[in-house]
């Protein structure tokens, strides 16, 4: 059964929260072509500069960023502060390519990290340690030590002023480290002065190194790690910067993931790319808004949870615990009045249909829970929820435990000998 790990009570917002936001946001919103247009198509640096400057989002209000948000369920949300394009969405002394040196002439981080902050929920700030505009990146310090030095200086100002000027923050999450190492950054030294400023931050994984950082960070997939993690995921088919006729992933997919991941004992980082004028796009709010409206009847399946998995239940859907709570999550409703769970071997005290707020009748054979009453009807447009309340922490028999694909093999074989050893059918 999947575990979430033991982590220090300053970080257990985060196992807690099981659900972020993740905005990438840039100039690069107006092309409509994804975050990495630029390089992707290999445009003219000069020009994407020119357009970069002259982007002015006036319709960004992140006041309603963080209500749509904290209405959709996110308990943390995580904001592009710059890209691998260079562009700065703070009031940085380093450089003026930047959302309050060109057109917008505003801080779009600080609105940010004041609006999610005021309503409650806990920031990150993503930082792109690669700026593709500068040659040392690519070239190393064995080209020119000198260059390399500046740009690596560059780097560790614009991260001190994310971390000095916008008070606590949560979480930093870095990206783009190739083609350099952890040991060309002297990311240990970073590390240390990230502590010193942000004694309760969370650094995310991708300084460089193996097994670098606080918590894991798989991209487009779920997989567990042995200590906190979020997946992230674009809602849409594939990219994280706003697109012109991508295909967007439907609610029971995005669903989904969260439920994926909770069951693994981990976080989804759900990404969204506002468009170029600031608001997010509707197609994104709807869904996003109707998760959170099955977060408001299902959501003590999700947060706070202890990992799932107890037993096999792939044909059906996903677990989750919490304490003594068994959570059913069903992907799959097909309309029968009863559920069989098998290998549970805790005493069941009470079970109900959490979506409806019905208790359901119930029997325990051996190791064996029958669940009755269910309606023929499936009764959320979602992911309907069973709880079923135990006398002591949900466990498994070893057949739960172990499936068919773990364990003792022979274990398998003396379950298949009770119908005996011919290949024929038995009469």
């Amino acid at each position: 059964m999947t575990r979430s790990p033991t982590v220090p009570e300053k970080w257990r917002w985060f196992p807690e929260g099981r659900y972020g936001l993740f905005l990438h946001w840039g100039p690069y919103a107006a092309y409509g072509r994804g975050e990495q247009v630029l390089f992707r198509e290999h445009l003219d640096p000069c020009e994407y500069e020119a357009n970069a400057c002259a982007w002015r989002p006036d319709h960004y209000d992140p006041v309603l960023w963080a209500e749509t948000a904290k209405k959709a369920g996110f308990k943390y949300a995580v904001l592009t502060t710059r890209h691998h394009d260079g562009y700065c969405l703070w009031d940085t002394a380093t450089t003026d390519y930047s959302s309050a040196k060109q057109a917008p002439q505003r801080d779009f981080v600080r609105e940010f990290v004041d609006a999610f902050r005021a309503a409650g929920l806990r920031v990150g700030l993503y930082y792109s340690l690669l700026d593709w505009r500068v040659p040392a990146w690519f070239e190393g310090p064995e080209v020119d030590a000198e260059a390399w030095s500046s740009m690596r200086d560059y780097v560790y100002a614009q991260v001190e002023e994310l971390l000095t000027d916008y008070g606590d923050i949560d979480l930093i999450w870095f990206d783009g480290v190739w083609p350099r190492t952890r040991e060309d950054l002297a990311g240990d030294r970073l590390v240390a002065r990230i502590r010193e400023l942000q004694p309760n931050i969370l650094i995310n994984n991708r300084l460089g190194g193996k097994d670098s950082g606080d918590l894991g960070t798989p991209e487009h997939h779920i997989t567990a790690e042995d200590r906190i993690w979020e997946s992230c995921q674009v809602s849409t088919w594939r990219l994280w910067g706003h697109t012109i006729g991508e295909r967007w992933r439907s609610s029971e997919k995005l669903l989904d993931m969260l439920c994926e991941c909770a069951s693994k004992g981990g976080n989804l980082l759900l990404n969204v790319g506002p468009q170029a004028d600031g608001q997010l796009p509707p197609e994104f709010v709807t869904r996003a808004l109707e998760i959170g409206e099955w977060l408001d009847t299902h959501g003590q399946a999700i947060y706070g949870n202890d990992g799932g998995d107890v037993t096999e239940f792939i044909t059906r859907g996903w677990q989750t615990t919490v304490d003594n709570t068994l959570y059913l999550l069903i992907r799959f409703w097909d309309g029968r009045p009863t559920l069989r769970l098998a290998d549970l071997v805790t005493p069941v005290e009470r079970v109900e249909l959490l979506t409806a707020g019905q208790p359901l009748a119930f029997e325990q054979q051996g190791e064996e829970l029958f669940i009755h009453g269910l309606p023929r009807t499936q009764p959320t447009p979602l992911f309907p929820v069973i709880k079923i309340t135990c006398a002591g922490r949900p466990t498994a028999n070893q057949w739960g435990r172990e499936r068919l694909w773990n364990g003792d093999p022979t274990r398998v074989a003396e379950w298949a000998r009770r119908r005996g050893e011919t290949v024929f059918a038995t009469k």
